[in-house]
């Protein structure tokens, strides 16, 4: 049977990491300015769907990776790292 969930029962293995890197810009960016960036990179996300990543509560897609790792400024790769 195929498993869709981490092992803590997160749907993505990257909210953790999206949170930490959010945090660390400059401009302290909250949850609504996430949002708004990835909207400016035409991906089109709300506060809460920032919040749900966050938490694991949804699934991000590959294409929200690219558009997270450009606005980081890095690799998918770093997304995608386990703790």
């Amino acid at each position: 049977m195929f498993k869709n969930i981490t092992d803590e029962g997160r749907h993505n293995i990257s909210g953790r990491n999206i949170k930490r890197l959010r945090q660390a810009l400059p401009q302290k960016t909250s949850q609504r300015g996430l949002a708004y960036l990835l909207q400016l990179k035409g991906i089109d996300v709300d506060k809460n769907a920032i919040q749900r990543m966050e938490s694991g509560q949804r699934f991000v897609t590959d294409i929200e990776l690219r558009a997270l790792a450009s606005i980081f400024q890095v690799k998918v790769d770093e997304l995608l790292e386990a703790e």
